[in-house]
């Protein structure tokens, strides 16, 4: 059921494919308590990997925003750190093992998802910086106020990804095809017939659309 999920594709409010990505992943590998977390959540919504689960399909979870669109009631108003990402899940009453993690703050998204060792998502869902060639495993440095100025200077790459999810016990088993983000499942929950696949198999994605960076900063290989 996992080996090739693209034709699964199909956009309720994610940004792209992954609302029918993901419902055929927990087909496959079921759930635990049906709970989530995502950030940035922008409203809740918009271009959002848990709406579809939370309006339809009975998920409750924790939905965090850095900027102002987070209003404090659904989405909590919170900067996310390497720091305070744990500690922002105690606080909230994140259980230590839950369905679906959903990383998009368009900065320090590896080193946050880096940072998690308390806790232990099923999934998680990340948004990659597709300027790289497809073996690169490269991130941007870290800074802990980090915000996004809309050139291509954020995130890491889909390799960097892969090595951090691969470290962690997890398997890449999708990219989408109409937005750069990456899939895994952790090993555990996986099917154990299921046969996983190369990163050059599932990168689809390698145009740069995001205005090169003009600030000379640095990147890290990892």
């Amino acid at each position: 059921m996992l080996t090739d999920l693209t034709p699964n594709e199909s956009r309720v409010y994610s940004q792209g494919g992954e609302d029918g990505v993901l419902q055929t992943i927990y087909d496959a590998i079921g759930t635990t308590g049906k709970n989530f977390v995502e950030f940035g959540a922008w409203d809740g919504k918009h271009l959002s990997n848990t709406a579809n689960l939370r309006l339809h399909h009975g998920w409750t979870g924790l939905l965090m925003e850095g900027s102002d669109r987070g209003d404090g009631e659904l989405v909590k108003r919170e900067f996310i750190s390497a720091e305070n990402v744990e500690a922002l899940f105690e606080k909230y009453g994140v259980p230590q093992t839950f369905d679906l993690l959903s990383i998009d703050i368009d900065g320090n998204d590896y080193w946050v998802w880096n940072a998690i060792e308390r806790y232990t998502p099923r999934v998680v869902v990340v948004e990659y910086n597709i300027l790289f060639t497809r073996d690169a495993a490269t991130t941007i440095a870290y800074a802990a106020d980090h915000v996004w100025d809309k050139t291509s200077y954020h995130g890491a790459s889909l390799a960097a990804f892969q090595k951090l999810g691969t470290r962690k016990g997890y398997t890449l088993v999708h990219t989408d095809s109409w937005a750069p983000n990456a899939l895994f499942v952790l090993n555990t929950a996986l099917p154990t017939d299921y046969k996983p696949k190369s990163l050059e198999e599932l990168a689809v994605w390698d145009e740069l659309v995001a205005p090169p960076d003009t600030g000379d900063r640095p990147w890290v290989n990892v």
